[in-house]
């Protein structure tokens, strides 16, 4: 592919992007049903036999290696422990609950309905799904002082940092594991896996450290925000290199970020969220124009049929995890159709489109109609949020 002509695509790409969020903002709904349609749209053209916009693999592999570690770390930084006040621990129950029980059931129900040849594969999906980004009801509610909307987002944050490294520890597991009958070999094979775990850990400690001592004398307007995510980068590359997890090494480091004190923290973390900010758009129109969706009835209406045994899990979890928060039915209703996913999602489903493992392709296409079922969903709800909630009830 010629320079000009991939410059030209990308341009168009982030083009179309800008103008999807302006008339989201405008018609208030989440840029990421119209970033996704988009990408979709785009796929769906074709110059002479041929995809209209491609991309080279090298660069698409980059973006999703960049995207991912600036994600990773911009969500585990935002994880305090000193900041946890009861209510936090409720959130955080009802999202161990809910990834428990997608574990438990939803791994079962994906590994029968779709051929996904292994129940690893169906486990990354359930685990994935497990995410929650309640982008509508922050747009709708920002100001407002209802717990619920707050329980939400406590809630999105918590799962965020757990639904972006466990399908990466999976997938290190799926390549490190052969799948054998005899036992011993299978303990043999354990050891890598392992390896890999505690090489990410230590990577991220040493990086972290290092840079963060570094940090808690000297800050620079300039170096300080590039240093942050050079070092979340080097972190990663460190630990791949090593053979180890490389998300694994960036969540360490950005959980070491967001619990030590370091001078001017509030602008070196507004700095790596506007480059993850800006990261979004790319990433959701690149995921509609890359992953396929097979418009079948049979593949469509399995999809609707366990996204509605998903709503029935989400529901169950509500009811193991706060039930002694007092929520009439609505409320819970309410808390059980915002399942809206976001970037940590999509970020994840992207990087999955660079990989190949059997089976994977059936779990993109999920995922990437979960993201759709659950948007639509979610916006809808919001709207009619009256009905469920008093948004100025504290």
């Amino acid at each position: 592919m010629e320079p000009i002509t991939f410059l030209t695509y990308l341009a168009v790409v982030l083009l179309l992007g800008i103008i999807c969020t302006l008339l989201s903002q405008k018609i208030k709904i989440p840029n990421i049903l119209l970033l996704i349609a988009t990408g979709i749209l785009i796929s769906n053209l074709y110059y002479k036999g041929e995809s209209l916009i491609q991309f080279p693999d090298a660069f698409l592999t980059c973006i999703s290696v960049l995207a991912l570690v600036l994600i990773v770390f911009d969500a585990s930084s935002r994880f305090k422990l000193g900041e946890f006040t009861n209510f936090s621990v409720w959130a955080l129950k009802l999202a161990a609950v809910f990834l428990v029980l997608n574990v438990i059931f939803l791994t079962f129900l994906t590994f029968k309905l779709f051929p996904v040849g292994s129940v690893l594969i169906a486990l990354l999906f359930s685990t994935l799904m497990s995410g929650t980004a309640p982008d509508a009801v922050v747009m709708m509610f920002g100001k407002s002082k209802n717990k619920i909307f707050e329980l939400l987002e406590v809630e999105a944050i918590i799962n965020t940092p757990l639904i972006v490294l466990l399908p990466f520890i999976i997938i290190d597991f799926i390549k490190s594991v052969k799948v054998e009958y005899v036992f011993s070999k299978f303990i043999e094979q354990v050891g890598p896996f392992i390896q890999q775990f505690v090489t990410g850990i230590g990577a991220g400690m040493v990086v972290g450290l290092i840079v963060l001592k570094i940090m808690k004398r000297k800050y620079s307007e300039t170096l300080s925000p590039l240093a942050i995510i050079t070092s979340a980068l080097l972190a990663y590359t460190i630990a791949e290199n090593l053979g180890g997890n490389g998300v694994l090494a960036v969540t360490t480091m950005g959980l070491f970020f967001g619990n030590i004190y370091v001078t001017h923290k509030v602008q070196l973390r507004e700095v790596s969220a506007f480059f993850a900010n800006s990261l979004e758009i790319l990433v959701f129109i690149l995921i509609g124009l890359i992953i396929k969706i097979p418009f079948n009835s049979s593949f469509i209406i399995k999809s609707l049929i366990l996204f509605a045994a998903y709503l029935v899990i989400r529901y169950l979890a509500i009811e193991l995890s706060l039930n002694k928060l007092g929520y009439n039915l609505k409320e819970k209703l309410f808390m059980t159709f915002n399942v809206q996913k976001g970037i940590a999602v999509a970020v994840v489903a992207f990087t999955l489109t660079t990989l190949s493992i059997a089976g994977i392709e059936t779990i993109l296409h999920l995922i990437l109609l979960f993201m759709l079922y659950s948007i639509i969903l979610s916006t809808i709800v919001v709207r009619f949020s009256g009905f469920f909630v008093n948004p100025s009830t504290k």
